[in-house]
């Protein structure tokens, strides 16, 4: 069926403005990813205020065995309203990071470099503007407080109850219920026709009212005809823009199958026909999944559930997304079933379901008042060893940390607030470099899509400890460029080896997002020449260049084996040559082991006049590391870190500090 324009945008115009019409494309373009961006943490920070537990797991790997974490997770079979709860808002949030992408692969198409950091969102340290018990604008979309059913809401982050879901429901309005909803003095503000009256590059676009009408003016200006016969779309289609995946690729990685059968996520640049139609298909997808329509195709806009061609396929997810038991057993997909049972509805009739479950649902403040104190029984699951033969932390260890950050509150809540918004910055500043293009003799980093998972566990942990949500505005204070930073408690090469934890400006959920040598954590293992991410050691694409110091890397590492046949050579934990290579995570959980064995490139750190910090790796007998299957990673990092410190002829501590209590309570990486 063709596709209908709005009326205003279907006369031709004078060729004169098309540099005009293409600015506004392209702001268009810019705030279709700050609105997709803009619902990740706001869905995120409610989802995880749901109350529960959850066992680590992975494949063939029984580390973490009997043992519990704070945190919900989706379930394969929802039985409680919290399982049920937990799966409909998962299955929310996942769509939301689908949205981005396909935002951020029609930008490109159409001559912008996306970018997910800085304003209007954002701060430039990562503390988030947008949110807040003052704030009453969906950035792009509308001023809450020109309506008449939401101008006491604030466009805030919080627990899942009546008032988010009233934001949320704000958010995904259809445009019949959004136009009725304005007040009738407001309404002129509102819903613009294409092109833009008197609008011109650099002003402020306007309010679109709904973010389907967002993408309805999309569409109207990449169909701007002119008089000499030529289109918007033929003068800014960019034939060699970036394009980005990882809901449809397929056959690596442990992705083996295209999780959507109808419709492409990435566009097939060849054809400007093709690609239009590519892009056109994926604001459709937005929009149905959203809130139930798809960009005008005549004959008036329906609410239907969302069409089967923009719906995942069962099997995919299921071979996409395995679940395990906590002794390494597979198990029916957890995260299919919380997909696939919710995506044949568009986002807003999840949330209008969820208004009928908050009566029975139970979040992390309710939970707290009823057990204000945590017990190893609460940590402790089916088949615990008593023998602990991977010497980790007990469940009365973490719950002793738990009750301690919890009466500390003054202190725990800017740490965790922190480390969330510093699991939070890691990923978005990752994504400027995945969309734009690399410099000359770079590559782009790998989408950080397991940081996702760090950033939730943290989020969950500052919920368990808390009973509120963190602090999202709190900056990260930036990194000094002439400063060598540690990943972790006791590692600083810059002293001796006391200090309690790593420095807040640091603090980052995955590989490729640590900013600078030396703050590579690591849950899993990384090649000392890049690439790979946080659930692989397999190296793919290299990181993006370090952002520390204009020297870079310095010199590359060398080595032979790998321990057991693996010929790779691996970074080690908080001794990373340079930024975006290591591992992920830091602080490093105190629980984290490694899941396979090897050997590690050691590097020494030089602060040359004039240069900066350089990595230069050591040269000799003591120039490897070997590291075992089930070691705790900071085990290894304090091993790594003495070796170092020998080798610049300073005496390191004969012992690590003990685990301090954020460590003991961030969950391992899976």
């Amino acid at each position: 069926m063709a596709h209908m324009l709005s009326l205003s945008a279907a006369a031709k115009r004078p060729v004169a403005n098309w540099q005009t019409d293409a600015a506004a494309l392209r702001a268009i373009a810019q705030m279709a990813v700050n609105v997709e961006l803009f619902t990740i943490p706001l869905y995120m920070t409610s989802l995880y205020s749901i109350q529960g537990f959850h066992p680590i797991t992975g494949g063939g790997t029984d580390f973490y065995q009997g043992r519990l974490w704070a945190g919900a997770k989706t379930s394969a079979d929802p039985k409680t309203t919290n399982d049920k709860a937990f799966n409909i808002v998962f299955s929310v949030f996942i769509q939301e990071m689908l949205h981005l992408q396909m935002a951020a692969n029609m930008a490109t198409v159409v001559g912008v470099s996306p970018t997910f950091t800085g304003a209007p969102l954002q701060d430039e340290n990562g503390g988030w503007l947008c949110y807040g018990p003052d704030k009453s604008v969906i950035p792009g979309i509308i001023d809450l407080k020109d309506t008449k059913a939401h101008e006491d809401v604030a466009v805030n982050i919080g627990v899942l109850d009546e008032t988010a879901l009233r934001l949320f429901l704000a958010i995904e309005q259809p445009e019949a219920d959004a136009r009725a909803n304005i007040k009738e003095a407001k309404r002129k503000d509102y819903f613009p026709k294409v092109p833009f009256d008197k609008w011109q590059a650099g002003d402020a676009l306007p309010l679109f009212g709904t973010i389907g009408w967002m993408y309805q003016c999309y569409f109207d200006y990449l169909n701007l005809k002119y008089d000499d016969g030529s289109t918007l779309w033929s003068k800014v289609f960019n034939p060699k823009a970036v394009q980005n995946d990882l809901f449809n690729t397929s056959g690596s990685g442990g992705h083996p199958m295209r999780e959507f059968m109808g419709f492409e996520t990435t566009i097939a640049l060849t054809y400007p026909d093709i690609a239009f139609e590519q892009m056109v298909q994926m604001m459709d997808a937005i929009t149905d999944q959203g809130e139930g329509n798809t960009i005008n195709r005549g004959g008036g806009l329906l609410m239907k559930a969302v069409e089967p061609k923009y719906q995942p396929n069962d099997a995919a997810l299921k071979s996409d997304y395995p679940s395990y038991s906590d002794s390494g057993k597979l198990l029916p997909s957890a995260d299919a079933e919380a997909r696939w049972s919710n995506d044949g509805r568009d986002h807003y009739e999840r949330f209008n379901e969820l208004q009928g479950m908050l009566h029975d649902l139970v979040t992390w403040p309710q939970w707290l008042k009823r057990n204000p104190t945590w017990t190893a029984e609460m940590l402790t699951g089916e088949g615990l060893d008593p023998t602990n033969p991977y010497k980790l932390p007990t469940p009365a260890d973490v719950a002793g940390a738990l009750n301690a950050l919890a009466a500390d509150k003054k202190n725990s809540q800017p740490l965790l607030s922190q480390a969330v918004v510093g699991a939070i910055h890691g990923v978005t500043s990752v994504l400027n470099g995945y969309w734009a293009v690399p410099a000359p003799g770079e590559t782009a980093p790998l989408f950080p899509f397991p940081s996702m998972s760090g950033s939730g566990d943290r989020m969950s942990t500052a919920w368990a400890i808390l009973g509120e949500a963190p602090d999202l505005s709190m900056s990260l204070p930036p990194p000094a460029g002439d400063v060598l930073y540690h990943s972790c408690q006791g590692i600083d090469f810059n002293g001796d080896g006391t200090n309690s934890c790593a420095q807040v400006e640091v603090f980052h959920s995955c590989r490729g997002s640590n900013l600078c040598r030396a703050t590579g954590g690591c849950g899993f293992v990384q090649p000392t020449t890049g690439g790979g991410n946080c659930s692989s050691a397999v190296a793919t694409r290299a990181p993006a260049a370090a952002s520390c110091s204009a020297n870079g890397c310095g010199s590359g590492g060398g080595g032979s084996n790998g321990g057991g046949g693996d010929s790779t050579v691996y970074s080690a934990p908080g001794d990373n040559k340079c930024g975006g290579f290591g591992g992920c995570a830091v602080p490093i959980s105190a629980s984290q082991v490694f899941p396979k064995a090897g050997t590690m490139q050691l590097f020494n750190f030089v602060n040359e006049p004039g240069v900066g910090w350089k990595s230069k790796a050591i040269i000799g007998p003591t120039s490897e590391l070997q590291f075992s299957v089930g070691e705790k990673v900071h085990t290894v990092a304090w091993r790594a870190f003495s070796a170092v410190m020998t080798a610049r002829g300073q005496t390191p501590p004969a012992n690590p500090p003990a685990d301090d209590n954020i460590r003991l309570a961030f969950p391992p990486s899976t």
